[in-house]
């Protein structure tokens, strides 16, 4: 947490700074005079979880809405370390890192759920026998750093009341079937990418998802995100915004292989055959069981960060409703419009 915060506290130091000493703006593009121009930054490189914003800038729906965004890949500063700076006006992250950063007073809101269900799970090669939260006994587990890792593991643990304890090894950016082939028994993955890839190399998998083990870790991941003063005084950017993406990620769900032709014509240095069975993977999720597109539930961010809370993981209560917001979604929009006709009525 605190890599996170100081993190943070530097790029918006850097950002003050650089706003004093900006060049001044060059001309217009005749071309994009009249769209607003926006960015968002990705947390990882193009895959399926962000497929509707490609959707969104290829298909028009972006210029329709009368932006013109761009869409970066992280460097070294990822994105809600960007956003927060003000940098960017919106980023892919996930509800533990909004969490942990509200914790520390960076005022950051997730505006939309991408996906409405935790599609991350823990994985292990089937020789490796762990099938169960009760085959983690004596095994190796391969972190990727992560904050949450490490006590959910063991929490895990405690709750089954396993005798033996899990080793946690730190495998970096060590990919997860070069881990487990040489120092892990298992690892936490994304089953859209890393599930896709096994499926593909004809890798057999044990999964147990985390929505599985507990609603609490049915929590949100990804989301976007943007800086709460901003959002305040740009609501009606952040409407169009998401008007475009919503109708991208309905795209993605109805169209998955002309999805699949859109992210892999942004991003063609990826895998097609992973992109593809990716895509196909993802297709229904986005939107779901949920009412609309993006919508977020004041449960999923309490629970979850009351478990956070009675593990330490953050030292205050959280308040899960003032993180996120679904005022800006389109049908959250058109709800609100209707309830005010009828009590006029």
């Amino acid at each position: 947490m605190k890599k996170i915060v100081l993190a943070l506290t530097a790029a918006m130091l850097v950002f003050s700074l650089a706003a004093c000493t900006a060049a001044p703006e060059d001309t217009e593009d005749p071309n994009t005079a009249e769209l607003e121009q926006i960015t968002v930054v990705l947390d990882w490189y193009p895959n399926p979880n962000h497929t509707g914003l490609y959707v969104a800038e290829a298909n028009g729906y972006f210029a329709e809405q009368g932006l013109d965004v761009e869409i970066v890949q992280p460097g070294d500063n990822y994105a809600l370390q960007l956003v927060a700076a003000g940098q960017a006006e919106f980023g892919v992250s996930y509800q533990e890192e909004v969490t942990f950063a509200r914790e520390t007073d960076i005022p950051v809101v997730s505006i939309a759920a991408v996906i409405q269900h935790n599609t991350s799970c823990f994985a292990a090669p089937k020789d490796n026998n762990i099938s169960t939260i009760a085959d983690f006994a004596g095994k190796t587990y391969g972190s990727w750093g992560g904050l949450v890792e490490e006590p959910l593991i063991n929490y895990l643990v405690e709750s089954e009341g396993l005798s033996d304890p899990v080793e946690v090894i730190n495998i970096g950016t060590t990919d997860f079937f070069t881990a487990t082939e040489t120092t892990v028994d298992f690892s936490w993955i994304y089953y859209a990418t890393t599930g896709i890839e096994a499926e593909l190399r004809g890798v057999e998998l044990d999964t147990i998802y985390l929505k599985d083990i507990d609603p609490t870790f049915d929590y949100y991941t990804p989301v976007l995100v943007a800086e709460e003063s901003w959002l305040a005084e740009n609501s009606d950017i952040a409407e169009r915004f998401l008007a475009a993406v919503s109708k991208g990620y309905q795209f993605a769900d109805s169209n998955p292989d002309e999805a699949a032709d859109i992210l892999l014509a942004a991003s063609p240095e990826s895998s097609e055959d992973l992109i593809r069975a990716g895509q196909q993977w993802m297709a229904g999720k986005y939107q779901d069981d949920a009412p609309y597109w993006g919508y977020q539930s004041e449960d999923t961010w309490q629970d979850f960060a009351d478990w956070l809370y009675e593990r330490g993981l953050i030292e205050n209560q959280f308040d899960g409703a003032a993180a996120f917001t679904n005022q800006y979604l389109p049908t959250a929009a058109d709800d609100a419009a209707d309830n005010t006709e009828n009590s006029q009525e």
